[in-house]
């Protein structure tokens, strides 16, 4: 393990220390080659694959019991019991799935397992901390014609590009590490049902395609580096479906929360085929002649639907709230109503769990597959438009401009961002980038990404 893992973690977390007072940093620096076996002082054989079992095993309990920040410290304790287990710390499969387990990566951004855990937790320490670059990310607001144009509606993220979805249709894509814009796509023309019919209700990024979907239920495919028009992978039908309010998906699921028609509010379709697999729920039945409005004029989001890394789906109105399998969603695996109320633009999820907050002002963290409560907190936000947005261990709430950080471990709550963003049409986070569009038509950006 690298210094740097070593000493950032213990100044967050458990001390590295062992029982003689030696640093947990001692023999953390440079191992020799890795072994697959060795024979320790008393003949026993600690075979690697085992000792790695018994690593990830550390970790895992580390993690559960004092959070993500404290595997360090305990890897750190645990390499450096003997020179065989010093030498297992320089796997990189052993990282890839201590990566995995901890901060949820399936995929690598640096040049080895190990640098990746390094950067996550030096991150995430950052989010703790408040440690981030602040930007606004700018276009041309000559080149819109339609006033609409300017309204940014939805934000999504990926490891390199953040996607804002505009009022008239217009995706606009930026470049993270340049932030500059890269690519502005549109949907093809066709008649309107209203004002709003044509305004991106939601977007996927699945490298190297970018998928959104309108108002009136038509979902667009485009090649991030490709033609400005957008491929129709979907025309909707308002009639039959109602609005589609809301719209998300991962690499195998795209997911549309529809209001207007009757026992239609959820759409599920194959990501690889385009098919659609499932058309069910009652969910925005209440909600119906609202989403018709929705067509001709601003007005109260009426639902959102999130995914998670289980390939579920969490969706909610302002009344109720359910959570699907998308694999299965003919059954959903919650259902409940809210009596106080909830303030729909608060549900957001990561792999693992989701948020909401009631009218009240409390938020809960729950986990998705059983809905075991893992924190809650007060937002102190009485009957007030509250925007959030989650990453995998952080909660992110803006009222009133402020933006608050609370951590979901334990749902303390840690700092608010300096900058006052006004009122806020959408918000996202990932573990390391936080976005917010203001009615102002800016885009603000907030980097935590380790330096």
């Amino acid at each position: 393990m690298s210094s740097s893992l070593s000493s950032s973690s213990s100044s967050s977390s458990s001390s590295s220390e062992d029982a003689n007072g030696n640093s947990g940093r001692r023999g953390v620096g440079d191992f020799g080659a890795p072994s697959l076996t060795r024979r320790r002082a008393n003949n026993e054989i600690w075979p690697g694959p085992f000792v790695e079992d018994l690593v990830v095993q550390v970790a895992i309990d580390a993690s559960r019991s004092f959070g993500r920040l404290a595997v360090a410290a305990a890897l750190a304790n645990v390499f450096q019991v003997c020179s065989t287990w010093q030498a297992v710390s320089r796997s990189d499969p052993l990282w890839h799935r201590l990566t995995t387990v901890i901060w949820g990566r399936t995929h690598r951004m640096h040049a080895s397992w190990r640098e990746e855990y390094v950067y996550r937790h030096q991150t995430a320490q950052n989010f703790r901390a408040g440690r981030s670059f602040y930007h606004t990310l700018h276009f041309d607001p000559a080149c819109v014609d339609n006033p609409d144009g300017l309204t940014c509606r939805c934000l999504t993220l990926s490891d390199t590009h953040l996607a804002c979805g505009f009022a008239d249709g217009t995706v606009r894509l930026f470049d993270l590490s340049t932030r500059q814009l890269v690519g502005t796509f549109h949907p093809h023309h066709r008649d309107r049902f209203g004002r709003f019919s044509r305004a991106v209700s939601g977007i996927v990024i699945t490298d190297p395609r970018i998928i959104f979907a309108t108002l009136d239920g038509d979902i667009h495919v485009a090649i991030i580096d490709g033609e400005p028009l957008a491929r129709t992978a979907h025309l909707g039908n308002v009639v039959n479906d109602g609005a589609l309010v809301d719209f998300t998906g991962c690499g195998r699921w795209w997911v549309g929360l529809y209001a207007g028609v009757p026992g239609r509010a959820l759409h599920v379709w194959d990501g690889n085929t385009e098919e659609l697999a499932y058309v069910n729920t009652n969910l925005t039945d209440p909600e119906a002649v609202m989403g018709w409005h929705t067509l001709t004029e601003l007005t109260e989001t009426i639902g959102r639907v999130r995914v998670t890394g289980q390939e579920s789906a969490v969706a909610c109105t302002s009344l109720r709230y359910m959570v699907v399998d998308l694999r299965n969603p003919e059954f959903p695996l919650h259902d409940r109503e809210w009596r106080r109320g909830l303030i729909v633009t608060s549900l957001d999820t990561n792999s693992e769990a989701f948020i909401m907050v009631d009218n009240r002002g409390l938020a809960i963290v729950r986990r998705v597959d059983t809905l075991e409560e893992v924190c809650r907190f007060n937002t102190r936000q009485r009957n007030v438009n509250v925007m959030g947005c989650m990453n995998l261990g952080y909660a992110l709430m803006c009222a009133a401009g402020v933006v608050r950080v609370w951590e979901i471990e334990h749902g303390q709550h840690l700092y608010s961002l300096n900058q006052n963003v006004e009122e806020v049409n959408a918000m996202v986070a990932d573990d390391r980038h936080v976005a917010a569009a203001g009615s102002d038509t800016r885009i603000h950006l907030w980097d935590f990404g380790a330096q």
